[in-house]
């Protein structure tokens, strides 16, 4: 005679494998990332089919909005770490500036070689951050004031300085530098595909963003990130460094701006005191269409890579399209509009579920 069947024998249902699918997709959907995603292929075919024809769609054309996206990528990436944990940094612009200046000043005006000048601009870099945290943190000010504060001071001194020890706001001459093949191949050389060069600048974006995913993701240092956005004293509580969090963070955007202007510099063999100037508000708009909170405690990498990819996009897109270029800030407005609007509307979604 043969056993019943017992409830565990009993084969799934299809009612139970659609709701397991529909708790996977709903799983997927509140990926803070998503957005961006969804964001990043709607514009991709948008210019396909407006500008496809004038070369979006070539080698080159992609090449192009890569490499404008890899550049801002870098900083948007730590930026969304960051902002993660609740602080903003207004001052990588000017961090780029004067870090670019510094290292270009000592290789062409004092005959440094080339990588012990990059070497002095990142700990330039480190240096800000390491100030731009501990002031957050000894006064209680908000972050966004206080690094709007260096933002202008170090603007200031990079103009001031330059013009007192070179009589000039640009220095060029970078690649009669000593050392300067080496860095060049590794931060501005280019690899074809198709016919076109692919910048080495989207290499670094890319591992930049897979080392960050794995940090927010794999470690613990990641988790304390996500604790300290979400509540800072529930963090110290539980035994969260918060202190030393915040400030590695800090340093780690000021690192990043550091990597790009050295990126640009030996791309253009000089720099200028103004180099940088804004880039601060695209990485946080990069970040926040990205699914970053602008309260901290939610966002992701990917996100961030999104959001400088659409703003790759769009900046060149609009180019191949022969629209006007004043129109691109109209685009990029709209974008952090919508974003934080679809990304309050996912957030409070996944509150929900």
């Amino acid at each position: 005679m043969t056993a019943p069947s017992t409830a565990i024998d009993q084969p799934v249902t299809p009612v139970n494998d659609r709701v397991s699918r529909t708790h996977a997709l709903r799983r997927l959907l509140v990926r803070p990332e998503m957005g961006a995603v969804a964001g990043s292929i709607a514009v991709w075919i948008f210019f396909a089919v407006v500008a496809g024809k004038s070369g979006f769609l070539s080698f080159a054309g992609t090449a192009t909005y890569l490499q404008v996206a890899a550049e801002l990528g870098i900083m948007a990436v730590a930026v969304a770490l960051l902002m993660i944990s609740g602080e903003f940094d207004l001052s990588i612009g000017s961090i780029l500036g004067a870090t670019g200046m510094v290292m270009t000043a000592l290789a062409v005006q004092f005959n440094w070689n080339i990588w012990l000048a990059m070497l002095a601009a990142l700990v330039l870099a480190l240096a800000v951050g390491v100030v731009n945290g501990y002031l957050v943190l000894r006064t209680g000010l908000p972050s966004f004031i206080v690094t709007l504060a260096t933002l202008y001071v170090i603007r200031g001194a990079t103009i001031g300085s330059t013009r007192l020890l070179t009589g000039r706001t640009q220095i060029g001459g970078l690649d009669q530098a000593s050392g300067f093949g080496a860095a060049k191949a590794a931060f501005a050389s280019t690899v074809t595909i198709g016919g076109a060069p692919f910048a080495i600048s989207i290499v670094w974006w890319l591992v930049i963003a897979a080392v960050a995913t794995w940090l927010l993701l794999r470690t613990s240092f990641g988790n304390w990130i996500f604790g300290c956005g979400g509540s800072v004293e529930a963090a110290r509580n539980v035994g969260v460094p918060v202190s030393r969090v915040k400030i590695l963070l800090f340093m780690g955007t000021a690192a990043a701006a550091c990597l790009v202007a050295i990126i640009q510099a030996v791309e253009f063999t000089g720099t200028d005191v103004l180099r940088g100037t804004g880039q601060e508000f695209f990485a946080i708009i990069a970040v926040v269409v990205g699914g970053t909170l602008l309260t901290g405690g939610y966002g992701s990498a990917i996100g961030a890579v999104f959001g400088a990819l659409i703003f790759g996009m769009v900046r060149q897109g609009i180019v191949f399209a022969r629209v006007d270029a004043d129109w691109f800030q109209v685009f990029l407005g709209l974008m952090l509009l919508i974003a934080v609007l679809i990304n309050r509307l996912v957030r409070e979604r996944a509150m929900k579920a």
